[in-house]
């Protein structure tokens, strides 16, 4: 690949980066990128692959902009709402960046439709706020040896991992969906609104070390932090050869949509 004089300039401080360069820049710039979930991790992961210069990123969502989004969906804003989110997404990283191809699925990822969906990217960003979705991802990425980034974020806390293949998988952490009335969602607890972007930005900076192939990636790691007492820790995690997808003898072999857990708070209160 050959950098054009207005590439050189704009990805400057990337080439000057002794761990990045010449070499890593075309690495990302030949990249594809797929983030499952336009909202609140998605939209900051998708701006900075689109500064960075990833070559494709893919945007999987069937919702539209809501006014509730824009407290932390930064890539969407006032004049958006009502509009497909990927729609939305793909507006701002064309201006942002014209040298990067976005690829838009206004759908939900399913069982059905996920494995097609994933196959022609190098790397996956879960940016759901739901844990079926979370377990399908995971579920898919291991059956096609893809790498992702899992994150989830709540009220001020925020956790993520990265899986390579043959590496602890999120299944191997969180072996199911939690019972009802476990775990609200963040439309009933709340998040507070920079903590989607703190947890995007790791995620879009693991896609990008992945390229790159520097540093190391928070692959058999956790990393878990809360916001409002800005404490950060990581949780060292073994593979489970009991694991029900990647384990020694695995009971899912094949994909499957599990029902979304409801948390009824009013009831927690009673």
């Amino acid at each position: 690949m050959n950098f054009t004089g207005e590439q050189i300039e704009r990805y400057s401080r990337h080439i000057i980066l002794q761990d990045v360069g010449a070499q890593g820049q075309k690495k990302i710039m030949e990249g594809k990128v797929l983030i499952i979930g336009a909202g609140g991790l998605g939209a900051p992961a998708a701006l900075y692959l689109a500064a960075a210069g990833v070559g494709t990123i893919g945007l999987v969502d069937g919702d539209q902009v809501d006014l509730t989004n824009l407290q932390r969906q930064v890539i969407h804003f006032t004049p958006d709402v009502g509009k497909p989110k990927v729609a939305s997404a793909k507006e701002k990283i064309e201006q942002m960046n014209p040298d990067v191809q976005v690829v838009t699925y206004e759908e939900m990822a399913t069982a059905s439709n996920i494995s097609g969906i994933i196959r022609d990217y190098d790397f996956i960003i879960d940016g759901t706020d739901n844990f079926p979705a979370k377990f399908l991802i995971n579920d898919a990425c291991v059956f096609g040896r893809k790498p992702f980034s899992h994150g989830g974020i709540l009220r001020f806390d925020g956790q993520t991992m990265t899986y390579l293949p043959g590496e602890v998988c999120y299944r191997c952490v969180f072996k199911g969906s939690p019972p009802k009335n476990a775990v609200p969602a963040c439309s009933q607890a709340g998040v507070l609104g920079a903590v989607a972007g703190m947890l995007g930005t790791i995620q879009a900076a693991e896609a990008l070390k992945y390229f790159v192939g520097k540093g190391e990636l928070l692959t058999n790691r956790l990393l878990v932090f809360n916001a409002l007492k800005m404490n950060f820790r990581t949780v060292n995690i073994k593979r489970n050869k009991s694991c029900p997808v990647c384990g020694e003898k695995p009971t899912i072999v094949e994909l499957f949509d599990e029902e979304q857990p409801v948390c009824d708070l009013r009831k927690e209160k009673e």
